[in-house]
């Protein structure tokens, strides 16, 4: 029940900040809000304000969560006037609309690395091996504690993240090339992974290790809060390019009841864990929002930037058809991404 907790305020507050940024700059340009809503399914609970059109309304599902403007779609609604429509607002003001669900969720996400590095430590992001196992292939090798990274695979690394990523996604039981600082060279170590069974099941070893040394103070978490929302975005950038090349399979995904999992360890890790899975999760929607795909806040600003180019907006009509199309095609996805959740756990 705590992690359920736990779960709800952690997507309510992502879903509220990203919400709340379309919504700020609607009502800031002048646009009509029909209704502001966290979560999807059935009301359990909406208000108005006095003087202000707005519903705002709490559903039953505590996934998703949704602005409703006037004119977002097509136009249908005579009792508002043109000028309070979105379609009427100059594009630089509905590109700031659209823009800002993910911006706010960088913010968000931003402002959360810096409390993490205040309340926990800010851990150093270099590429480093923090230590090597003995009688493991990394250290027969030659790899040893200290040593600087700088590529895997051929991939740069820049951050201990990166060193991560590249060996997450590197083929199981294939040789892994290391780029080795060495002064003012490099040299390249290569490494094949060990064969063995834990806990019944067959994995593959280097016997490498990352544990991060830690800083404190304000500047050294300033410091670590903008390497990792870099770290973090060029994360999401490689995952996505694995998975359009097929490198990375969709069982790679989780989708809520694989964040349900993962949101119990971090509630069992502390605080400071909860903060940066709260974080990581933010920097993931606002940058999955913003790819240019039909119904993600990217899709629409692709067709501001379409209607830039020629000159005169997609019909109404033809917009939301792809987007009603794309929006189908999400829910498919999001269905196969839970339904192996769901299988992992049995």
């Amino acid at each position: 029940m705590v992690t359920l907790i736990y779960f709800i305020i952690i997507l309510g507050v992502i879903i509220l900040v990203h919400e709340f940024g379309h919504f700020f700059f609607a009502k800031k340009f002048g646009v009509h809000v029909y209704e502001f809503s966290i979560g999807m399914g059935p009301k359990i609970w909406s208000t108005k304000r006095k003087g202000d059109p707005t519903e705002y309304c709490i559903r039953a599902i505590p996934i998703g969560g949704f602005v409703s403007l006037a004119g977002e779609d097509v136009d249908d609604d005579d009792s508002i006037p043109r000028e309070e429509k979105l379609f009427a607002k100059p594009i630089w003001q509905r590109f700031l609309i659209m823009f800002f669900g993910a911006g706010n969720n960088f913010i968000l996400a931003f402002v959360l690395f810096i409390l993490v590095g205040l309340i926990a430590g800010a851990p150093i992001m270099d590429p480093v091996l923090s230590d090597v196992t003995d009688g493991y292939p990394a250290q027969k090798e030659g790899l040893k504690k200290g040593d600087h990274i700088v590529a895997i695979n051929n991939h740069k690394t820049s951050t201990i993240d990166d060193l991560q990523l590249y060996l997450t996604i590197a083929k199981p039981g294939r040789e892994v090339s290391f780029e080795i600082a060495d002064g003012d060279k490099t040299k390249t170590v290569k490494v094949k992974p060990k064969k063995e069974k834990v806990d019944g099941e067959y994995t593959y070893r280097l016997g490498i290790e990352f544990v991060q040394e830690k800083r404190e103070g304000l500047f050294a978490s300033l410091k670590y809060a903008v390497v990792k929302m870099g770290a973090t975005v060029k994360q999401m950038v490689v995952v996505l390019a694995n998975l359009f090349t097929g490198r990375l399979s969709l069982d790679s995904l989780s989708g809520p009841v694989g964040i349900y999992g993962i949101v119990g360890d971090a509630k069992t890790a502390g605080f400071a864990s909860v903060l940066l899975l709260t974080a990581l999760l933010s920097v993931n929607i606002g940058f999955i929002n913003l790819i240019p795909f039909p119904a993600f806040d990217g899709g629409r600003i692709l067709f501001l930037l379409i209607e830039k180019i020629k000159g005169s907006p997609v019909k109404p009509e033809t917009e939301n058809l792809i987007h009603t199309i794309g929006f189908i095609l999400i829910m498919i996805l999001f269905v196969v991404v839970m339904f192996n959740d769901i299988i992992k756990l049995i």
